[in-house]
């Protein structure tokens, strides 16, 4: 692509401030496209395009709102093989996760918030004695849910179409309006989404998009006053420093962070199906996934079968190039990224872990690429056991007792999503309600899309997903009355 990409703001296709920056292909290096550079005051010309779009979109009815996601879900579901392209040369992931876990979940979540849901809750009727407030009555409620307004939605660069696209529906189908701040590793995706929408019949401001190489715009797009809530994927950091600013004006928030997920591994599991769902986090997104069973606690009895089987495993996976039929691991977003997760493995090495599998570049002549790494005969107090690294590298603590292993688990900042393996399902469940974390995955990675999704401690604050995404884009609002 040489076209030089053009912010979308208040329903027009504008020029940049700041000029525009490149976006490279993880796999090739090469140039993908040129993404614009916002200045503030575009940023708040957004913002502000998205406040006067807001009341008379809140005012129409959830049936209008819904057909305009639909016919968006319709429009990306005809275009799914060039968008997978597109989200592939950005973000280097493979033919299959572009096509089914990028676009195609994008798909699936419009038409999900496409489906209306009640808005309004009967609530129990009250008698109330008579008292200084009045005579005796039987008083009415309704529980309300109402939009927030503005939402500034800031999306991480592993999914640039799945990630956005979990933000942007269920916040217009509660009427809210949206400024998106796609991360600047890959952003050309979420522009296409731009026109997508607008080609669905969008109202001019319902959906605006800035973008830029560094956090100007993102912090334009959170302090703007214009702006009633900020719905972050990324970093604890950045979500750190994001929750300051909301706290000063006292804007709204959802946060999804960090994870260091524990895999608790039991001397009764089976380990071949623990070693395949825990061996996702070399292949999916190259471990750039937030929940990804990255720090593996096994009982000693199985601790030595699982470390060989994990270690044969990860030597076996084809890297390369993501658009090659038989590539499982594709590269990772940028050559800073993967320098930052090699020194992982050094310091890894450094502070006594043995080195199973991986720890050295696969031979590619071009490209971002780690290969899928294991280290074993870790502790928990190791800095690659305790901070995310974000890339294809699993670590490896043994454990005696349930109370050891559980306690091990718990010993995290984060706590976004934990799994637990044993062939005893009454231990596991009894040990997932001990987990400090937002999920549990009972002898399973995989994910019920209508169950809330969120952290506990540092890995963020509140809950999206299914009907909990239109609940966390909406204000609740009791209306009371004498019956």
């Amino acid at each position: 692509m040489s076209e030089r990409q053009r912010l979308f703001i208040g329903g027009a296709w504008t020029e940049p401030d700041g000029g525009h920056y490149e976006i490279l292909d993880p796999a090739t290096e090469q140039t993908v496209g040129w993404a614009p550079e916002a200045s503030r005051e575009q940023v708040h010309a957004a913002c502000a395009a998205a406040r006067e779009a807001f009341g008379p979109w809140a005012g129409k009815t959830p049936e209008e709102r819904a057909a305009v996601l639909a016919r968006a879900a319709d429009v990306m579901q005809r275009n799914l093989v060039p968008y997978a392209g597109l989200a592939q040369a950005e973000s280097g992931a493979t033919t299959g996760t572009a096509r089914g876990m990028q676009v195609g979940v994008a798909v699936a979540r419009f038409r999900r918030y496409a489906r209306v849901e009640p808005v309004e809750q009967p609530l129990p009727p009250q008698i109330n004695e008579a008292g200084p407030f009045g005579p005796a009555a039987v008083m009415g409620a309704l529980a309300v849910r109402q939009p927030v307004g503005v939402v500034t939605c800031i999306t991480s660069y592993n999914n640039p179409w799945a990630n956005p696209a979990g933000k942007v529906a269920p916040a217009l189908a509660m009427g809210n309006t949206v400024v998106v701040k796609p991360a600047p590793q890959d952003p050309l995706s979420v522009y296409r989404m731009a026109e997508v929408l607008e080609a669905a019949g969008a109202p001019p401001g319902v959906v605006n998009v800035v973008s830029g190489s560094g956090p100007e715009a993102g912090q334009a797009a959170v302090d703007c006053p214009d702006v009633d809530m900020v719905s972050f994927t990324g970093s604890t950091a950045v979500g750190q420093r994001i929750a300051e600013v909301c706290g000063r004006s006292m804007k709204r928030q959802l946060m999804e962070l960090g994870g260091k997920g524990a895999a608790l591994v039991f001397d009764d599991a089976d380990v071949r199906s623990a070693v395949a769902a825990i061996g996702t986090t070399f292949s999916f997104y190259s471990g750039q996934i937030c929940t990804a069973p990255t720090r593996v606690i096994a009982q000693r009895g199985v601790y030595d079968r699982l470390v060989s089987e994990l270690a044969a495993h990860a030597r076996h996976l084809p890297v390369g190039d993501p658009r090659e039929r038989g590539t499982v691991v594709g590269p990772v977003i940028s050559a800073a990224h993967r320098d930052r997760v090699e020194s992982y493995v050094e310091l890894g090495r450094k502070e006594g872990a043995r080195l199973v599998a991986g720890g050295q570049r696969p031979p590619c002549e071009r490209g971002f690429y780690i290969a899928p790494t294991l280290l074993a005969d870790c502790t928990p107090d190791m800095r690659v056991v305790r901070e995310e690294i974000f890339g294809p590298v699993v670590v490896v603590v043994p454990f005696d007792s349930e109370e050891e292993g559980i306690a091990l688990a718990n010993d995290t900042d984060y706590g976004l999503l934990d799994y637990v393996w044993s062939g005893d399902v009454a231990r596991a469940f009894r040990v997932a309600r001990r987990l400090r974390a937002g999920g549990v995955g009972v002898n399973t990675v995989g994910r019920n899309m209508e169950a809330p999704f969120g952290g506990f401690k540092k890995s963020g604050v509140g809950r999206d997903v299914g009907s909990y995404a239109l609940h966390a884009y909406s204000e609740l609002q009791a209306i009371v009355w004498p019956g």
